[in-house]
């Protein structure tokens, strides 16, 4: 379940590399986004929203809305579309308090 066509971004496959998504082993690809990857392992909610809780996901790909914030490497707010996959990162979802 990779993501093949996009209408602005093309993705080119690097090498598979392991990182981990909330403590568990994932593969993706190098060069690749963090969103991505996690979509093409079946992970589909990044984010909820701050108000409702609600599930957030992939919407726009090109880091213009905040759908895809994510902790990576501890570092907060990180938007995941656009940032690359590199081996050994540690990806987490926020945790907004209650």
């Amino acid at each position: 379940m990779r993501i093949q066509d996009h209408p602005i971004i093309t993705y080119e496959k690097g090498k598979k590399v392991k990182f981990f998504f909330e403590g568990k082993e994932v593969e993706g690809y190098e060069d690749e986004p963090i969103a991505v990857a996690l979509y093409a392992r079946g992970y589909f909610e990044l984010s909820k929203s701050l108000k409702y809780k609600r599930p957030r996901g992939i919407f726009c790909c090109i880091g213009n809305c905040s759908s895809c914030l994510m902790k990576v490497d501890d570092q907060l707010n990180v938007r995941t579309c656009t940032r690359q996959v590199r081996e050994g990162m540690k990806v987490e979802l926020q945790k907004w308090g209650k």
